[in-house]
């Protein structure tokens, strides 16, 4: 069976977080559509998601944001407090397919302004 390009992608670079994976960090996964963005930490491990938030959560959907580019703000925002709770610092950032752009490059510096290591 031959893989998208995009599928191609992803494996790539998540293969390459995973080598390097120490047992003390775990990796983040980011999911971006065209109009909501969702963010997972996994134990790498162990196979099972610890946290995740989604702009589709209810008090996330709730809230009066006027962009996309806010909307990250807000969805880093209360992984980085759940994560704080859980006491996980250190992650691996698993980008996907997408480029260290736009959404993904705020979502990305709100979770290290709020205390998490990558």
């Amino acid at each position: 069976m031959k893989l998208s390009t995009s599928t191609r992608k992803k494996f790539r670079i998540s293969n390459k977080l995973k080598k390097v994976a120490k047992s003390n960090r775990f990796r983040l996964s980011i999911f971006r559509s065209s109009k909501n963005i969702s963010a997972q930490i996994i134990d790498d491990s162990k196979k099972v998601t610890l946290l995740s938030a989604s702009s589709i959560e209810k008090d996330i959907k709730d809230t009066k944001t006027k962009n996309k580019s806010e909307l990250s703000k807000v969805v880093a925002e209360k992984l980085a407090k759940k994560a704080q709770e859980k006491n996980i610092s250190k992650i691996y950032f698993d980008r996907g397919i997408y480029k260290y752009h736009g959404r993904i490059k705020i979502f990305a510096e709100t979770l290290r302004k709020n205390g998490l290591e990558f």
